[in-house]
């Protein structure tokens, strides 16, 4: 038999990295497929001491007295043992030394715990049930005036900060001026080409702001009745304006997904604050952060930094377009409602606290007053009451149609209490605007409160 000659200089078959590491995967594998269920064997010495380092750690004060009261000498225990029970080995009631014999018997239903070793002794903390905070009673509101004299649809109020007049906003184009105590109409102002959105007066300033579907930002001089300045950038419909309660600057938001900042005296567009997807649909601002607020039809409410003109948070709680936004007058928190439901948060971050669940229609704008009464109006012409710190709805209203009107003309577009919380103007579907104050007669016999709390009040979402 002829045997194959072999050159030690023959060529290797080279493979690939990616053969040969398999193939030593394989062999690793094929060596150690049969004990690989086995654990290896446990180190005792190791395992003690990480037992020793784990009980040191957690029990070693513990193991130190424990080791002391050992090592103590008899008459020490005989007397420990003796001070710490009777005759009949019934635990007694620790009297101090420098206690008089009133006080001992006043005490002598208090359970004392000593501490370890006896030496520090404690009163056991007496644990209250959590309860649910009962809600505070509120009158129930009641309608008193009805204004009309819009040729359209009331879609904004403004009320002035000395609490003499209020503003009004209709699809008439018109911006009307009506006398806060009589109802009586003052003035109307016209120069909108297009349904009036929104207005604000300024409080440092003799100024009427207003903006409307005409994708203008007018600033009015009441001194003179006149338009005195325009503040040109919105691609589309303007929805809603806000001024700041220390700077010189106007926010307005609107259908083109953007809240701009305005420069109140140059007209300076200052700030873009573009992050929304759809419509802006309602902003607030404050002297304290977040400065700025928008609520938008993408079903987001975002918080603004003024100075960089940033996003700082983005609440995506709601899951349906959010309509409208009120601030809490005198806590730092804010509300917000849409066709979902009403919620609650806290500023800075926008924690959010709990859902106001029962206002089932679509719901445009949310009214806040220092007693917190906190008010809710819809697209079906609903007004539901509700008691902020619980939640508690104890009003549920609908005002009547004016005569001559449609049953679906019974929609309420927005609605503000005046300075003094004591009425709430409403601007409604049917061209009127309605004003509500706290019914006088009524007390806590009259209108008890109902409070049937729900067990798992405060959802997450």
């Amino acid at each position: 038999m002829k045997l194959k000659d072999l050159s030690f200089n023959e060529e290797v078959t080279k493979h690939s990295v990616h053969t040969l590491v398999f193939r030593s995967l394989k062999r690793t594998h094929d060596m150690f497929v049969t004990d690989q269920g086995n654990l290896p064997d446990v180190d005792t010495d190791c395992d003690s001491v990480l037992r020793g380092v784990k009980s040191r750690a957690m029990y070693g004060k513990v193991r130190e007295e424990v080791d002391r009261l050992k090592n103590m000498p008899d008459y020490q225990k005989q007397a420990r043992n003796g001070s710490a029970k009777g005759e009949n080995g019934e635990v007694v009631v620790y009297k101090q030394p420098n206690a008089s014999a009133s006080t001992a018997q006043n005490s002598g239903n208090a359970v004392v715990a000593s501490g370890v070793g006896g030496a520090n002794l404690n009163p056991l903390a007496i644990r209250k049930a959590p309860a649910m905070p009962k809600p505070t009673w509120h009158a129930p509101w009641k309608l008193y005036r009805v204004i009309s004299g819009h040729m359209g649809w009331v879609r904004c109020v403004a009320v002035e900060p000395g609490n003499e007049w209020f503003a009004t906003g209709a699809a008439d184009r018109v911006i009307k001026i009506w006398d806060l105590a009589s109802g009586n109409l003052k003035l109307s102002l016209t120069g909108h080409v297009s349904v009036v959105r929104g207005l604000a007066v300024s409080p440092r300033q003799p100024y009427l702001f207003s903006c409307g579907e005409d994708r203008q930002v007018k600033c009015w001089d009441l001194e003179y009745n006149k338009v005195i300045r325009h503040y040109h950038g919105h691609l589309s419909a303007v929805y809603d304006l806000s001024i700041h309660p220390t700077l010189d600057v106007l926010l307005s938001c609107g259908r083109d997904s953007t809240c701009r900042v305005w420069d109140m005296r140059t007209k300076t567009n200052i700030h873009t604050l573009s992050g929304h997807t759809n419509t802006v649909t309602s902003v607030l601002t404050q002297a304290t952060d977040p400065q700025v607020i928008t609520a938008s039809n993408d079903t987001t409410i975002r918080l603004w930094d003024l100075a960089a003109g940033r996003s700082l948070a983005t609440l995506t709680n709601h899951k349906k377009s959010v309509r409208g936004l009120v601030l809490h007058p005198k806590l730092y928190m804010f509300g917000s409602a849409g066709p979902d439901n009403i919620k609650q948060w806290k500023c800075p971050e926008g924690k959010f606290v709990q859902n106001l669940s029962g206002h089932n229609a679509i719901v445009n704008c949310l009214a806040m007053n220092a007693d917190g009464v906190l008010v809710s109006g819809a697209d079906n012409g609903t007004m539901y009451f509700w008691d902020w710190k619980t939640g508690y709805n104890f009003q549920r209203f609908q005002a009547p149609v004016q005569p001559g009107s449609l049953d679906s003309e019974a929609g309420i577009f927005q609605m503000k209490f005046d300075h003094s919380g004591s009425r709430l103007i409403t601007c409604e579907a049917d061209k009127t605007i309605k004003i509500y104050k706290e019914d006088d007669s009524a007390s806590e016999d009259t209108h008890p409160v109902n409070w049937k709390p729900e067990i798992l009040k405060r959802r997450r979402y």
